[in-house]
């Protein structure tokens, strides 16, 4: 979603009705949060919305530097270009405290936080993690695929959802020793569900997402993609400016 640049746009004041709203949207979708609410959104402090907006990325899929004479055959009816809908921009709004950047919201998807909190607060946030082979692919923007994440180095949701922990390569389970290789949660991630990523051998997380397939369905299939649009390390997002 991130891999150009973004400019930065114009900040506005959230309404405190409306700050308030978000903080209780924030910790329904990451109860892990609740303890740390008031540090991440102080009641006193100003919470800004900035507007980003920029065109929607070709759907086409790998093959679209063929000829377009072989992606769409002369017996294929096609609209007539003057006929065919303008491409609408993607709209994501960006949340901040003064320039610390906290979570971004695509149209009206759930809120997602951005990579700097999330190194703030690593166990918060339900999370998988990826094998080591997947992590150049991440990190240039591809999807995420299941065989990067049930391969002996990747991790996923263990199934039980009676077990309570902190989530990612510093987590572990509630009343146990945390895991030399973290804790990646008890109950299985449906999709839609907000997931952040992992990666084996890394301290920090690299990726956040939202979840086309749920987890339980990874392990059966083992293929297929399981977060296609995200913001990751290095993109647009993270390299942004926002003071």
């Amino acid at each position: 979603m991130f891999k150009k640049d973004i400019s930065p746009g114009s900040k506005s004041k959230v309404k405190s009705s409306v700050q308030r709203a978000i903080r209780n949207q924030l910790v329904t979708t990451y109860p892990l949060l609740a303890p740390h609410i008031d540090e991440i959104i102080p009641k006193k402090e100003q919470l800004d919305a900035m507007k980003m907006s920029f065109s929607l990325s070709s759907s086409l899929p790998l093959f679209s530097s063929l000829p377009l004479f072989l992606l769409f055959p002369p017996s294929k009816a096609r609209i007539p270009a003057e006929q065919e809908p303008p491409i609408s921009p993607d709209r994501v709004t960006l949340y901040l405290i003064g320039p610390t950047p906290l979570f971004y919201q695509h149209m009206t998807d759930a809120l997602l936080p951005h990579l700097r909190l999330v190194h703030r607060f690593p166990t918060c946030f339900p999370s998988m993690r990826i094998d080591r082979g997947a992590i150049r692919f991440v990190l240039s923007g591809a999807t995420l695929m299941a065989p990067g994440l049930t391969s002996t180095g990747g991790r996923l949701p263990s199934g039980d959802a009676e077990e309570k922990g902190g989530y990612g390569e510093h987590g572990g389970k509630e009343g146990g020793e945390a895991e030399k290789e973290g804790w990646y949660g008890g109950r299985e991630l449906d999709k839609g569900e907000p997931v952040v990523v992992c990666a084996e051998g890394k301290e920090e997380a690299c990726a956040v997402g939202i979840l086309s397939m749920g987890t339980k369905e990874v392990k059966e299939k083992g293929k297929g993609p399981v977060v296609e649009e995200g913001h990751y390390l290095g993109d647009g997002l993270w390299r942004l400016v926002t003071e």
